[in-house]
């Protein structure tokens, strides 16, 4: 099958959400770059294989180990908020299944990727090697503690919901940098937030819009 009707339907879903939610994304429209990484990557191809079917619906779906990949909207509009360009390196937390760091790695000179999950890190990386996506490399390790090595990041996108802004992760977002992260408990009300520094390092966070999504998961 090649999904071809299903996928125009996924991206007039993400259309009519950005529509739904400009005035509090202040998004009229998407990149266009964005919109069409979101119509080159296979997201049939992430999904487990049961739920291909539902690989475009606009809603998150499981992915196993109590794990979701997220709804195509909000994977849209997270990455138009990071404002990427060709030689941006970015940081991603929470792999999943590699889907998000497919569509980075269409807009960014590099991702890095970092999942908490061991068995999601490895199916992931194997994954995203055998479709050619060649600059994202990942590892299984803590998302609160960044990956500092790789630092600093003109961008940071987090895929599951802390608490508050991680320290570290802050310290890694480049002067002029964007993260975009949800805040919140597990269960209860979240807010997606996106953090900017500006080139002196002073940094603003403004809150945007409600979501839901799974906690991130820290070493104890």
């Amino acid at each position: 099958m090649t999904f071809e009707r299903e996928r125009e339907q996924m991206i007039a879903d993400i259309e009519s959400g950005v529509a739904f939610t400009r005035t509090m994304t202040g998004r009229n429209h998407l990149d266009p770059r964005v919109m069409k990484a979101m119509r080159l990557v296979p997201r049939e191809d992430f999904v487990p294989t049961n739920m291909r079917g539902s690989a475009f619906r606009d809603g998150a779906l499981p992915v196993g180990h109590g794990q979701t990949i997220s709804q195509p909207y909000i994977v849209a509009l997270m990455t138009d908020l990071l404002e990427l360009t060709d030689t941006s390196i970015v940081l991603e937390i929470g792999t999943g299944t590699g889907y998000q760091a497919a569509i980075l790695s269409q807009l960014a000179r590099q991702v890095y990727s970092i999942e908490r999950i061991a068995e999601l890190a490895r199916t992931a990386q194997r994954r995203l090697s055998d479709m050619g996506y060649q600059n994202v490399e990942t590892r299984c390790s803590d998302g609160y503690l960044g990956w500092p090595e790789k630092a600093p990041f003109d961008g940071i996108i987090v895929t599951a919901a802390a608490p508050e802004v991680p320290p570290a992760l802050l310290a890694q977002l480049k002067p002029g940098g964007r993260m975009v992260i949800p805040i919140g408990l597990p269960y209860s009300r979240q807010e997606l937030v996106l953090v900017t520094r500006d080139l002196q390092g002073e940094t603003d966070t403004r809150d945007l819009l409600g979501v839901a999504f799974v906690p991130m998961v820290e070493d104890t």
